[in-house]
């Protein structure tokens, strides 16, 4: 999300999370203007920065000026850099993000288990996501890990019934970004509403 009115029209359809971008190489980054609304979005919905490789204590002073609830974290990060900021903002959940191929180590997960609240797992590429491709969902066979997970990369609306299909209680979330745009960071909020409204079903 990156446009206020944007913003407004796709917070109204009360979304568990609503994302924001600050990776300064992503089409999708929010202005410091727009960044501003964070602030004011309802509180039952948990706000998300999204940081790539950002140093840590700007990634602070966003979470303090923007109050976010949330930062998913689309880069190298350290489990250390996870713990950090665990030991400022106890309450701050902290999603470390993966880029899943056939050929991903689960068992590099491993020293996440204990700083990370959450796992994502997204289509691996070069851009760090938001490339609109899913990834073979039956790699996640091999997760053995308890820690809860939001599924993400290139979920549209002909996915509600694989989804649904998915038989695993640690599916936390899905991810939705760029199926769901007109253009990078610009919502379509109808057809979100129908993809919600599906998922319900």
């Amino acid at each position: 999300m990156r446009l206020a009115a944007n913003i407004a029209a796709v917070a109204e359809l009360q979304p568990d999370y609503l994302g924001f971008i600050f990776y300064e190489k992503s089409p999708r980054l929010i202005s410091d203007v727009s960044a501003e609304l964070i602030k004011y979005i309802p509180s039952e919905i948990k706000t998300v920065g999204v940081f790539v490789n950002e140093d840590i204590e700007k990634v602070k002073d966003k979470v303090i000026a923007l109050k976010l609830k949330a930062v998913q974290l689309h880069g190298s990060e350290s489990p250390e850099y996870c713990a950090a900021l665990k030991s400022d903002f106890p309450t701050l959940e902290v999603i470390k993000a993966f880029g899943i191929d056939e050929d991903f180590d689960f068992s590099a997960l491993e020293s996440y288990l204990e700083v990370a609240d959450y796992f994502l797992f997204d289509t691996k590429t070069k851009a760090h996501g938001g490339s609109g491709k899913t990834f073979n969902w039956s790699v996640l066979d091999r997760y053995t890990y308890s820690k809860p997970y939001f599924l993400s990369g290139g979920i549209d609306l002909e996915h509600t019934t694989a989804i649904k299909n998915i038989n695993d209680e640690r599916l936390y979330a899905l991810d939705i970004n760029s199926r769901f745009e007109t253009e990078p960071g610009l919502k379509d909020a109808a057809k979100i509403k129908e993809f919600i409204k599906e998922m319900n079903k």
